[in-house]
């Protein structure tokens, strides 16, 4: 297995060049990274090996929310942060995306924020979802749209997602309290 097949895959996606580079920068030392400058050339560069995204939200002719909308349409499953300079509003509740970052952010920032992700890949479905809503969550919360419709739905979702998650694991403890333990007889 060669070095890059070993590491995981981000695709950093932004208009601006020079930002692109810089994520490349930050990354590449532990990720096999792709960049590109807009939606059609992210597309194109998408595929199964691609196991974060990083998608800027304002791009000119394709934005970052038709780019995601693809990106999930083709089926892909890899975990993607939106990274923009764009504020959160209640339009995000909707959005299938794993994070949202507001930039700027530092290289820790950028390392930390693939490392969760690739993290949250590791966990079944619902969990993942819980998450991803409540990424949504607190960037609502820290754009102060707490006092909307949308926000409201979303703590509902939240619940919703939290309550399936907690009969998995009930599932599970249960089973598992009944698996005999290897070299553990009497």
């Amino acid at each position: 297995m060669s070095d890059a097949e070993a590491r995981p895959t981000v695709l950093a996606v932004d208009d601006e060049p020079d930002l692109a580079e810089l994520y490349r920068v930050y990354l590449d030392a532990a990720y096999e990274v792709r960049i590109a400058t807009d939606g059609e050339e992210a597309l194109s560069l998408m595929d199964d090996t691609v196991e974060v995204v990083l998608l800027d939200r304002r791009m000119p002719d394709m934005s970052g929310h038709e780019v995601l909308e693809a990106i999930r349409g083709e089926g892909y499953d890899a975990r993607i942060a939106m990274l923009t300079a764009v504020e959160p509003d209640v339009d995000i509740v909707d959005m299938p995306f794993d994070d949202y970052k507001t930039k700027p952010v530092t290289k820790e920032d950028l390392l930390a924020l693939v490392e969760v992700l690739l993290q949250r890949a590791k966990f079944d479905e619902h969990s993942q979802k819980f998450f991803a809503l409540a990424s949504k969550k607190a960037a609502l919360e820290a754009s102060d749209m707490t006092n909307t419709e949308e926000y409201e739905d979303l703590i509902d979702q939240m619940e919703a997602v939290r309550d399936r998650v907690d009969d998995t694991l009930d599932h599970l403890s249960a089973r598992d309290a009944f698996v005999e333990i290897p070299g553990n007889a009497p």
